[in-house]
């Protein structure tokens, strides 16, 4: 095995002798210099792992070879050796780039610590990784014999999506199918776990054996503050945001904000027209079609959009139902391009005296299906890993996180963010047969006659039960379970396809119904 090669510069090199001797019994070739002159001449002329460097020597001083050094090779390891412990001395080292340093007296032990954190760390890392990982898939497998509840369904979900993230830093690792192994049969479980449940879960959604789903989120999370204080409110609604690209997205955030998380469950389907309606009124969907029949539209034609004109509206009869008085006229922004959003950044200081202001944003969502559309897309993001870096690199250059900044500085100001519904990566296709007028969304439909594989899918033969919209005689729903999609048999294997590997929503999976609710105070 190739020894970690070091280089030690220091004027009294002589005096550490037994240090080197050290490192030589541990299996490091060490190299030694006296001066910065010869670092530099050894540095242009070999590969070394890491330079231990003195601070105070005659000639070229410790910074200066520290500097020339990392001009010659920036990436290499240093370590500051130094008398000094004076604050500003450690500060311009630091500014320089120093990988470490230690005080003088120095003892082997530290050097050798030193080495192992520099040199070892990463496969010692992946060594504890490894262990740990498979530690929590036992503790996983065996929770799901153990007849999971809701709350559990959520812990499990938490230590997948962990894992997911933390085999992303540790890519070398070679653990990633286990995990996806282990995915795909706790979206079956819970497949299951759904089916058994949802029923007796909207029935008594105000039971406290029950857990927070989609209608209820704004009455416990958002009302309450609205109705005790008038201080400023942002409600923020990321379209298709998943619980993992949340935790992208927080690290961006926990400098400016105290971070409080919880979770609820979206209805079904997880789609928007459905679960963001159903957000923003507290109702569910059959209730809205009831009640605001001008606010829910049911053409066969319908799209997205059409079914999503009338937020603000069914929001502000949420307030009133709820009897919320706000201290002025509700405000509500829907961003569904970037100019939008640049606009909203630039005015958001306007919005301080506000006391609820409401936002959608659409860019995920966007994401997701542009995904299917886009090779150039796909390339970026070609698998779950790499989705979440997309969004990691978006949203550290957008205009949200811009607004968050500066909400941070609006004092007393609150932020509540959330989502409609999450998405899962659609890898099984399942063939679909039904009407001409079924619908046409890959993860769920509605018609007459719908026919699938009972395996691939949840059937809701009246839904009504469901508090879903009749739609007319004899129209049923499907609801696809774990990773599949609907595909019809005409052109079947074109588009099996051409949707195979593409982000979707509408159905049952824990990606697409463990939702998140964060609430941001800020520390300014």
């Amino acid at each position: 095995m190739k020894k970690n090669k070091i280089l030690w510069v220091d004027d009294e090199i002589e005096l550490l002798r037994s240090h080197i001797i050290f490192l030589n019994e541990k299996g490091y070739d060490v190299d030694t210099v006296t001066n910065g002159e010869d670092a530099i001449d050894e540095v242009k002329n070999k590969q070394y792992d890491i330079i231990f460097l003195d601070e105070m020597m005659p000639g070229i001083g410790g910074l200066e070879t520290l500097s020339q050094i990392k001009e010659i090779n920036p990436d290499i390891p240093v370590v500051m050796i130094t008398k000094s412990e004076e604050e500003s001395l450690m500060h311009e080292a630091i500014g320089s780039k120093i990988t470490d340093y230690l005080i003088k007296p120095i003892v082997p032990s530290q050097v050798l610590m030193v080495c192992k954190k520099i040199l070892e760390s990463k496969k010692i890392s992946q060594e504890y990784t490894a262990k740990d990982y498979l530690n929590d898939f036992n503790e996983i497998s065996k929770r799901l014999l153990m007849n999971p509840d809701y709350s559990d369904w959520i812990e499990i979900y938490l230590k997948l999506v962990y894992w997911d993230m933390e085999l992303d830093i540790h890519p070398e690792i070679d653990l990633r199918q286990t995990l996806i192994d282990q995915k795909r049969e706790c979206n079956q479980e819970f497949s299951k776990f759904i089916e058994n449940e949802y029923k007796n879960w909207i029935d008594n959604f105000k039971s406290e054996e029950t857990p927070t789903l989609t209608v209820s989120v704004l009455e416990k999370y958002v009302l309450p503050i609205l109705a005790n204080s008038s201080d400023p409110l942002f409600l923020f609604v990321i379209d298709c945001l998943r619980l993992d690209q949340w935790f992208v997205m927080e690290k961006h955030l926990k400098d400016l904000f105290n971070i409080k998380k919880d979770y609820y469950y979206s209805i079904l389907p997880t789609a928007t027209p459905y679960a963001r309606n159903a957000l923003f009124a507290g109702l569910f969907p059959s209730e809205i079609e009831r009640y605001y029949p001008d606010l829910w539209t049911s053409s066969p034609d319908e799209d997205e959009n059409s079914m999503n004109k009338y937020e603000k509206e069914l929001l502000q009869l949420l307030l009133d139902r709820k009897r919320i008085k706000l201290a002025n006229e509700l405000k509500y922004i829907k961003i569904i391009d970037p100019d939008v959003g640049r606009n909203f950044e630039q005015n958001i200081l306007s919005f301080q005296k506000n006391h609820f202001v409401a936002v959608v944003v659409n860019f995920l969502d966007m994401i997701a299906h542009g995904r299917s559309d886009s090779q150039i897309l796909k390339e970026i993001a070609p698998d779950e890993s790499a989705y979440r870096s997309l969004t990691n690199s978006w949203f550290q250059h957008s205009y949200l996180l811009n607004s968050f900044r500066a909400i941070s500085k609006i004092p007393k100001a609150r932020i509540i963010i959330t989502t409609d519904h999450g998405s899962i990566r659609t890898l099984r296709g399942a063939k679909v047969l039904g009407d001409k007028e079924a619908s046409t969304n890959l993860r769920f439909k509605y018609g007459r006659n719908l026919k699938v594989d009972d395996k691939h899918a949840f059937f809701i033969k009246n839904p009504q039960e469901y508090k879903l919209p009749k739609r007319g005689v004899a129209v049923s729903y499907i609801i696809a379970k774990e990773d599949y999609y609907f595909v019809y048999p005409t052109d079947y294997h074109k588009y099996l396809s051409y949707y195979k590997d593409s982000f979707q929503h509408g159905g049952i999976s824990m990606e697409e119904m463990i939702l998140p609710i964060v609430t941001l105070e800020s520390k300014a």
